[in-house]
């Protein structure tokens, strides 16, 4: 997911000249615009580009329009990933599927019991709250830690390796987060380019997927495909420790 980087060339004599120092960054945000439009085409032949809001054309945070590019595609793989993580995960603890082994010492099991999945989110101790979201802290921190930013030429989307970065980690990880057992370091770029493309196209449909379960949960009928298929929640979503 993250340490193939884009290259970019600096001629040393480029540094005495300012007119060629800002062609070469209308060169480079071209190319990022360029590389945005061609993905957009090839995961959606029928609409291609389709920018209303004109935010790839913006800047944020006194960035460039490169690095406003690369936030952009970074943050649509991201929560495409997590989509796809909670939309199967819904699925499974709907179905009552869990982890055999219990919770923490005292034998307490996983709430598959406690009903649909914000329930059973509700119903696990805080205790273990606070180890899913630090080691989803600490990964979030080591992706915007290691190697080349996606903001500073990094690839978007493009999780850092572990043993690359033995220096960040407290104590030696075995594998890493992405393909550990290397199933995929021999793909050629061709192969690599067609999974990015579906990967997104089934990050976005998962984002629209887990947000419909939760807001038929949360208000009945909002989704009608799935009105009595899940059950009501009276719970709060965005409140992870109520």
């Amino acid at each position: 997911m993250k340490l193939a980087i884009l290259s970019l060339l600096c001629g040393s004599a480029a540094a005495f000249a300012p007119s060629t120092s800002t062609s070469g960054s209308a060169v480079v945000a071209k190319a990022a615009m360029d590389d945005l439009e061609a993905i957009a085409v090839k995961s959606n032949p029928i609409l291609k580009y389709y920018d209303p809001l004109q935010l790839a054309s913006t800047t944020i945070w006194g960035e460039t329009n490169e690095a406003t590019i690369g936030f952009l595609r970074q943050s649509e793989i991201k929560h495409g990933r997590v989509a796809m993580a909670a939309f199967v995960g819904y699925i499974v603890q709907s179905n009552g599927i869990a982890f055999p082994w219990p919770t923490s010492f005292d034998g307490t099991p996983f709430p598959s019991a406690a009903g649909s999945p914000p329930e059973q989110w509700d119903a696990l101790s805080d205790a273990a709250k606070w180890q899913i979201i630090l080691f989803i802290g600490f990964l979030e921190w080591f992706s915007e830690s290691a190697g080349t930013h996606y903001m500073r030429g990094g690839k978007p989307g493009e999780f850092p390796k572990f043993s690359d970065n033995t220096e960040l980690i407290p104590h030696p990880v075995p594998l890493n987060l992405f393909d550990p057992f290397g199933f995929s370091k021999n793909k050629s770029e061709e192969a690599k380019a067609e999974g990015l493309i579906k990967e997104l196209n089934n990050g976005r449909l998962a984002m629209i997927g887990i947000v419909g379960f939760i807001s038929e949960q949360r208000v009945e009928g909002s989704v009608p495909l799935l009105t009595g298929l899940v059950p009501h929640y009276d719970g709060e979503t965005m409140a992870p420790f109520m």
